[in-house]
Order: structure tokens, then sequence, then C-alpha cells
């Protein structure tokens, strides 16, 4: 099953001061505009910048295609948690989705799957949608173990009845400039597939599965190609609003095939 709408979600990362937070928000907000309602786009800024692209997202009304996400959140709701965001502050914000497991935290903060896991259930106690990213890094791949990795990652990281988004992104991808080859991704994901369902205990998913990884406007319509992704999630191409409405003019089943054009819940 084709996920419906298919998710575009900006990951601005540790970008972002008020004034170009503000404006790459608003240039995105216009360009939806013009997008069919077959995608829905999802901006992640720092958490310092939340509130402001919360009022851009509101000011464009009921009917936009954009929506507001976070890049983390706590385990518990509130507590003696100096410099922690939790996931009830978030929601009481405005904020939607909220990524959870990025590699980047994974590496450089020592988040574990079942840390993780703590964080998916507070988002999801709170009304959230996490966004749970795996993947494997470049040794592990070499070494033939991605399999193994991944399975790891899907049942530590995700909760009994997970009804949220998946995101694979290889550890080796990011910022690399380079993505799976399409055969290798389209094998990837028909292995999450199952994972989820070995998981989850469930023959019918409906969880939405994203790639993620030096996604780019060039990239997107081959990325795109695979029926099955249930979207992408984007790092520096973010960061500029043309190149993001572009890769969401690729996701669109309506537009993609045709020539991309112009700048660019339900």
């Amino acid at each position: 099953m084709i996920p419906s709408p298919r998710l575009v979600v900006g990951n601005w990362k540790m970008h972002g001061l008020r004034e170009q937070s503000t404006r790459l928000a608003r240039a995105v907000a216009e360009g939806a505009e013009a997008l069919p309602d077959d995608v829905r786009l999802v901006l992640c800024p720092p958490f310092t910048q939340l509130a402001s692209v919360h009022g851009i997202i509101n000011a464009a009304g009921p009917n936009t295609l954009l929506h507001l996400g976070a890049q983390d959140c706590h385990t518990t709701s509130s507590g003696p948690h100096t410099g922690d965001i939790s996931a009830d502050m978030l929601s009481d914000l405005g904020v939607q989705y909220v990524i959870l497991g990025h590699s980047e935290r994974r590496q450089a903060h020592g988040e574990t799957d079942a840390l993780i896991r703590r964080k998916v259930e507070a988002a999801e106690a709170a009304g959230l949608i996490p966004i749970v990213c795996i993947g494997e890094t470049m040794e592990e791949r070499l070494e033939g173990r991605t399999t193994t990795v991944l399975a790891t990652q899907v049942e530590g990281s995700l909760t009994d009845n997970f009804n949220g988004v998946l995101a694979y992104e290889p550890v080796w991808a990011i910022g690399s400039g380079s993505v799976p080859p399409i055969e290798e991704l389209e094998r990837t994901l028909s292995l999450l597939h199952g994972l989820l369902q070995s998981r989850l205990k469930m023959d019918d998913i409906r969880v939405p599965i994203l790639y993620g990884g030096s996604v780019t406007p060039a990239q997107a319509p081959t990325i795109f190609s695979i029926g099955s992704l249930g979207g992408v999630l984007v790092g520096s191409a973010s960061l500029e609003a043309k190149s993001f409405l572009r890769i969401a003019e690729s996701a669109s089943l309506r537009l993609s095939a045709q020539p991309l054009s112009g700048p660019y819940r339900s």
C-alpha cells in the first residue's frame, strides 16, 4: 500500500537564527500553496525557532500542507532536567511531529535503542507523531551486518503499538552526496516492511517508511520512483526553500510524472 500523503520532512538541525528561519518558513509556506494535497511538509527547526515557525504555519490557514516538527524530546513530561525539552512542552507549542533516534544523537550523545524507545513512549503519550531514525554505518554495511543492525534498532527503538513514522537513514549516506543504488534501497525497504510486521505482529502495516541521507532535488525523482516509499527526511536541502519545494514536487504522485516546474494534514 502506498502511504498517502507522502511526507517531506525538513530537518534544519542546528541552523537558523530568527530572521533566517522566519524567511525560510514563509517561503516554504508560500510555495506549498501550489502543491497538491498528496504531500505533507514538516518543518523541524531548532527549539529556539519553534514558536516563530509555528506562527507562520498558523497564518497559512487550516488547509496548509505545512506542519511543525521538533528534533528531539525528553523521556519524561517534567522534572529536574536542565536544558531538556519534554514532549508535552512541544505539544503545548503546537508541534505535531518529533524526530527521535537520529544517528547524530545516537553517535554524539550516546543514545541507545532503549532510550529512544522511552522517548517514543513519551512522544506518543503527548499526542506527537514520532519519526524514528534507524540506519547502518559504512563499517557495518561493508561487514554485511546491515540486516542485523536494522533488525536490532527496529526491535529496540519502537513501542509495541507503534503508530508513527520510520526513517531509514544509512549513516554513511548522510552529508556524503551519495544515496544507495535504487535496487539496494528497494530491498532495504522490503526488509523494513517485514521487520515492522514481525515487530508489531500485524499483517497490514500502515507505518510510513521514509528515506534520508543526501536527499537533493536531483536525487529525489529516482528515490520517489519506489512506489512504497512513504517520503523523505531532508537535511541540508531543506535549508533552501526552492530545493525543499522541488523535492516536495517529486514526492507528489500527481506531479512526479510531469517535468519539474516552477519554484517549486490535510
